[in-house]
This record gives structure tokens, sequence and C-alpha cells, in this order.
């Protein structure tokens, strides 16, 4: 495999899209077998095709309720595509050369880096053990908690089967669940209530959406805060932020209103702490997101395409991406000349990609909004919140994406796989080198604002 990209002269960037691509084309295969689904029948290309993308790019959109259209086969295929998908392709592949005793080329290591977001090739092999181990050991921890807690409903085996998928599932903000039996898409609105599977599942979406080298820079400094990359301290500020005040307001707020006065205390708590942590990007839900207000649900569509921290198992724009365009914003209020952040200063080319980050993220995830609702018939907003959800692989839905037609289905498609490889990569994958130039052009000021 080594020889051949070096044959074909891959970037890092194609490298990593063309492993995506290639994954996504195998789930799809698979989950085409007359085995894995219920009806023994094959699934269509596009149903294959739509939930091979969902699992690899760690979504969590269904155009088949999951528990009863998919045999335990299928089931399998799709946690399978999940893990591999929220560790990253690469990683996994880099992690079974390793396993296989072969040795890591200059090649892998900087595919590595890029792929994990890291900022130096040096100890990147190193990091990969570190990522794996912490993956295995936060998602067993996980799965034997959900599975005892599950057994008490569906029996030991369904109900360790269920932990087990559930806590990869969390971990990899992938947001497919196995409890839509009784009611299709249910998602853990069964378990509004329950502290354990609440608290679980939410520190499983944090853990795996703060990202592995937060993780590192955790495991080498401990205590010493002080001492963190600037990245860890933003992105570890953001995240808290982040969950406290949705939190707050769809306490105060949202589940104040009418609709959700046969809520026990116990479920607002839960609920209003767990729908500000699963936007970004989980996609599992303990209440019904078709029945809150259309401010709630402006919310938590900002909330998705923020997303979570770079080299991690979430989706969106990052959340390093809004720090950067934040402290932006305060420098040219404050008239500074430099951008700066927990007393560093940011680089031009962080502030540039960061506005490029949003433009594209805005652009592609508006044009889908609009044109799933032109050929689609349906409210804007309402199409805007499944193109927010695609695009920042969070897999929270107004249960339309079943019922869409073929096109609509490939924009998501779309979107899911822009939104899990990253705008960044793909603008590199096409356009990998920098242009050379003799000289600087002359300078001219455009007034702006």
């Amino acid at each position: 495999m080594s020889r051949l990209l070096s044959r074909l002269n891959l970037s890092s960037s194609q490298i990593i899209i063309i492993g995506f691509a290639l994954l996504i084309l195998c789930g799809a295969a698979l989950l085409m077998l007359p085995i894995a689904t219920v009806s023994e029948e094959s699934a269509c290309f596009l149903d294959a095709l739509f939930t091979a993308t969902s699992a690899v790019c760690v979504t969590g959109l269904v155009v088949h309720n999951t528990a009863t259209y998919w045999t335990l086969f299928g089931q399998a295929v799709i946690l399978v595509l999940i893990q591999i998908g929220g560790m990253g392709i690469v990683t996994v592949v880099v992690s079974i050369s390793m396993a296989a005793g072969r040795r890591i080329g200059l090649m892998q290591r900087s595919t590595l880096q890029d792929a994990l977001s890291a900022h130096h090739v040096g100890g990147i092999v190193k990091l990969t053990g570190f990522i794996l181990k912490v993956t295995f050991a936060v998602e067993m921890i996980g799965a034997m908690i959900l599975g005892f807690h599950f057994q008490q409903d569906f029996g030991w085996l369904r109900g360790m089967w269920y932990g087990l998928f559930h806590s990869v599932s969390a971990f990899c903000n992938a947001g497919f669940d196995l409890l839509g039996e009784q009611i299709p898409y249910a998602s853990l609105t069964g378990y509004a209530a329950s502290p354990v599977v609440n608290i679980v599942v939410m520190l499983l979406i944090v853990i795996g959406g703060i990202g592995f080298l937060t993780w590192d820079d955790v495991r080498i400094n401990r205590y010493h805060i002080w001492q963190y990359r600037m990245q860890s301290k933003a992105i570890l500020l953001s995240t808290v932020v982040l969950i406290v005040l949705p939190a707050a307001f769809f306490y105060f707020g949202e589940l104040a209103l009418p609709q959700w006065s046969h809520l026990t205390e116990a479920e607002r708590f839960w609920g209003s702490l767990f729908q500000s942590v699963t936007p970004r990007t989980a996609g599992f839900n303990t209440l019904d997101i078709a029945s809150m207000s259309g401010v709630s649900q402006f919310l938590m569509l900002m909330l998705m395409l923020v997303g979570g921290a770079p080299g991690s198992t979430a989706g969106g724009m990052k959340t390093t991406t809004v720090v950067v365009l934040i402290c932006s914003v305060i420098s040219v209020c404050r008239r500074k000349e430099s951008i700066r952040c927990f007393n560093r200063r940011l680089d031009d080319d962080t502030v540039r990609h960061a506005a490029a980050i949003l433009m594209l993220y805005l652009t592609f995830f508006i044009a889908g909004g609009l044109c799933i609702s032109w050929m689609e018939n349906l409210p804007v907003m309402t199409c805007l919140f499944e193109t927010a959800s695609a695009i920042g692989t969070v897999g929270l839905t107004l249960c339309i994406t079943p019922g869409l037609g073929s096109g609509s289905r490939v924009i998501l498609i779309l979107l899911m796989f822009f939104g899990r490889v990253g705008g960044l990569t793909l603008i590199f994958a096409t356009a990998s080198g920098k242009a050379a130039h003799a000289g600087m052009l002359p300078k001219e000021k455009i007034i702006v604002g």
C-alpha cells in the first residue's frame, strides 16, 4: 500500500479523502448483502450508501430505523464503520501496521499528522498508541456500565450488545441507536430521567469530542492548567461555555414552556443538560426535538455547526475556529495590531483558515438547505436544520430525512462527507501545492464594514 501511494504521489489530504471514500463504498457493499437486512432483501444502493456515509462520517442521520431494518450483521457493519470513521481511517491503517510490526515511514507519519491535526511529526506514533488505549478503555468502561443498565430492559445478551453499540456510537459522536423498536427513531427519549444513561452518554460524547491532542496534553501536564498548550485551553474553555450557557437556556427558557409541563424535575434537569451536549456532534436526543420552539431549534442548529475539537471524533467547524474568529473580533474592537489568545499571538494563516472554514460551512449548509427545500417543497428552516446536522456530522433530525427523495439524499451524503473530512482538506487535496511568485503585488486598501 505504501509503495502504491508513493508511486501515485498523493498528498496527505488526497490520501485521507480517498481512504474515507473507499471505506464508505466498502461499507455500502456490505450493507447491500441480503444478510444485512431483516427482510433478507438487498438494500438499494442509495440507502446503503447513505447509511454507510452516515456511519463512517459519524453523523447518525438514517433513512431506515437501525433497530428494525438491519440485522445483527448489518448493525455490526455499521458499528465497525462508526469505529473506523471516528478514529480515522489513517489512524486505523497505521495502527494495523504497528500491530504487524511494520516500520512506519515518513510519508505515513506525515499523513497521520494531518489526519490527527497534530502540531508536529515527532512522537506521532507514540500518540497513536495513546489514542488506541484511550479509545478502547473509555468505550469498554462505557459499554459495561450501559450494558448492565440495559440488561434490566432487554436481558443480558441484548443488553450488553446495546451497551457496546451505544458506547462506541457515543464516544465516536455518531448518534446511531438501537432503541427504536417500539417507537421508530426514538433515540434515548425512553431514558430521559435516567442519571446513568445521561451521565455516561454525555461523558462519552465530551471525551470523544474534546480530542485526543487535548487529552494527551492533560496526561502530560495533569492539573497544571497554565502549562497546557493554547489550543487545549481554548478547547476546554469553549467546551465548558458551550455546555453551560445552552443548558441554562434550555432549563430556564425552553423547558419552562407549556408543552413541557409533563416533564418531571429530573427530566427537565437531565434534558436541558443533555440537549446542550449532544448537538456538538453526537446526534442522540432525550427530548422530542420537533416539539421544541423555533428559538431552541435555531440554537441547536448553531451548536451543530460549531461542532467539537480538531483531532477528535466530532465534526463541525470546530470550537477552535470559533475561538480564533472571536479573538479576531476582539482584537479589531480593541485596535490591536495582532490577534491574541491566552497571552499568545495568532499568526495570520490561522485567521485566514478560520475565515475560510466559516465561509465554506455557511455556504454549503445554506445552499444545501435551500436546494432541499425547493426540491421537496418543505419549510426552509426545517431543511436548514437537516443540512446543519449533516455538515456538522451530528445526526439530530426533525424527522424529514427518511421521506426525502434521491436528490436530497445525495445532497446530505455530500454534506456529511464534507463535514467529516473537513473543508480545508478538500481544498488542499485539489490544490496541494503553493503557487510560486517572483514578487509581491502592489497593496491597496478596500473599505469593509
